[in-house]
């Protein structure tokens, strides 16, 4: 199984703010939608109650208070491990990592890629995406939009 982070990173690092994001980039959004719509996502408690309609198919949601759903797509995870069984277990190819910053940080290890849109410009924010050894990483695509740049990381070969 893939583990594979999503996210919108501006130059300076910063992907949030609060519970928004400080630039408005509709196709970006809705190019990140798309990417893990039917999917298995994992995502920390805060960013999953700050959407109305959380992005993916089955969410795992992480954190360290037991929580339950009403929502059968909706299972929880107590830590990082634990998601990464939870979708091994269900026999799923890929699971999507989606924040926020201490999720991004937490799952940096297990990484085999990254998707990150680089939004043109700096923002202020009160969120980054982690910093990672690049001499690990190298883009292996790399795709232009209006306002972003679609990078796709993999983990170096040892």
């Amino acid at each position: 199984m893939d583990v594979i982070a999503v996210a919108a990173v501006a130059e300076n690092g910063i992907i949030g703010d609060g519970s928004t994001l400080p630039w408005h980039r509709p196709q970006e959004v809705k190019r990140y939608r798309e990417r893990v719509a039917g999917e298995t996502v994992a995502i920390g408690r805060r960013t999953f109650e700050m959407f109305d309609d959380p992005p993916g198919a089955h969410r795992i949601v992480l954190s360290r208070t037991d929580q339950e759903y009403d929502d059968p797509r909706v299972s929880h995870a107590g830590g990082v491990e634990e998601a990464i069984e939870r979708a091994r277990s269900a026999g799923e190819p890929v699971l999507y990592v989606l924040g926020g910053a201490a999720i991004y940080e937490a799952f940096l290890p297990y990484y085999d890629r990254m998707l990150l849109s680089r939004i043109d410009g700096e923002y202020d924010g009160d969120a980054t995406f982690p910093d990672f050894e690049e001499s690990e990483w190298e883009i292996v695509d790399e795709r232009r939009f209006d306002g972003y740049t679609l990078e796709t990381w993999g983990r170096r070969q040892r």
